[in-house]
């Protein structure tokens, strides 16, 4: 399971960077069109705004697998032994539960609406249903996360999904 992670990690990391450049680039030319050559692009525009939903996506699917994301632990935090294990399997349960239902399965009913409807983006003319992919694939993505989670649990070797894994250069350091 371990290097199934990786090469996920490995994944979303490139697309990451990928659609972060595509976002700059975008961004940048819309700058410059409107304010040196006077002519807004409206593809950029739109390409823009649908890069920054695939990667706020994206990252916070890969923020969960590296368990960076925003955790308010106040009652976990003071927990010990068997409590802090149940707590920790809930909220396991629970991100996959709004991960595997809202995103995967919601998401998944809104792309193929949308694609059956034939609903463009005005600029581009690209099928909205491909834009509103990224609510199932990232919601895929945090459920395999879960289960990685739910795994480490059960077998003893993983850590809940509000612990902190250990940076490289605190590793190095030790």
């Amino acid at each position: 399971m371990q290097a199934l992670t990786k090469i996920v990690n490995t994944i979303l990391k490139a697309v990451t960077v990928s659609v972060f450049v595509v976002l700059v680039v975008c961004v940048v030319w819309q700058v410059f069109s409107r304010y040196v050559l006077g002519t807004p692009s409206t593809v950029t525009d739109e390409l823009a705004r649908f890069m920054f939903m695939w990667i706020g996506l994206i990252g916070a699917a890969y923020t969960l697998g590296m368990r960076r994301h925003l955790a308010i632990d106040l009652l976990t935090g003071s927990l010990t032994g068997k409590r802090k294990l149940l707590s920790d399997y809930f909220i396991v349960l629970a991100i996959a539960f709004f991960s595997g239902v809202v995103m995967l399965y919601g998401g998944g009913q809104l792309v193929m609406k949308t694609l059956a409807n034939g609903q463009v983006s005005p600029a581009l003319r690209i099928p909205m249903g491909y834009i509103y992919a990224a609510i199932p694939f990232s919601g895929g993505i945090m459920l395999f996360y879960c289960v990685e989670f739910f795994l480490g649990l059960v077998n003893g070797t993983g850590t809940g999904p509000n612990d902190q894994m250990p940076d490289a250069a605190d590793t190095a350091a030790k």
